[in-house]
């Protein structure tokens, strides 16, 4: 079984930065590919980026591209989204996953 929780969310203006946060706990997670999903009001949950722990290999969807920077701290058994330049369309629920299992989610609101 494994827990995720994120943190970090919170009310921005455009143009701000946030860095959301999820803490794995219950399983050694080293070998398996991390990924930020996020759902805004009346759309559905969409892919934001991922990391994969062994090869350090890196995906962006291009709404975010060069704004956000996925990283992660395996000893803290924790990945990060640092999100730069952010705009009202970012407004969502951001949720961190690992396989099959969803954190609670943290929100973001950024006010234009």
């Amino acid at each position: 079984q494994v827990q995720l929780v994120e943190s970090g969310g919170g009310l921005v203006q455009a143009g701000g930065s946030l860095r959301l946060s999820c803490a794995a706990s219950g399983r050694t997670f080293s070998w398996y590919t991390m990924a930020w999903f996020r759902q805004a009001p009346g759309k559905e949950r969409e892919f934001v980026a991922r990391i994969t722990w062994n090869t350090g290999n890196l995906y962006y969807a291009d709404s975010v591209k060069g704004r956000f920077t996925i990283s992660g701290d395996n000893a803290k058994n924790t990945i990060y989204l640092h999100m730069n330049s952010l705009k009202p369309e970012d407004t969502a629920v951001y949720y961190c996953s690992l396989g099959d299992s969803w954190g609670q989610g943290t929100q973001v609101t950024v006010s234009s």
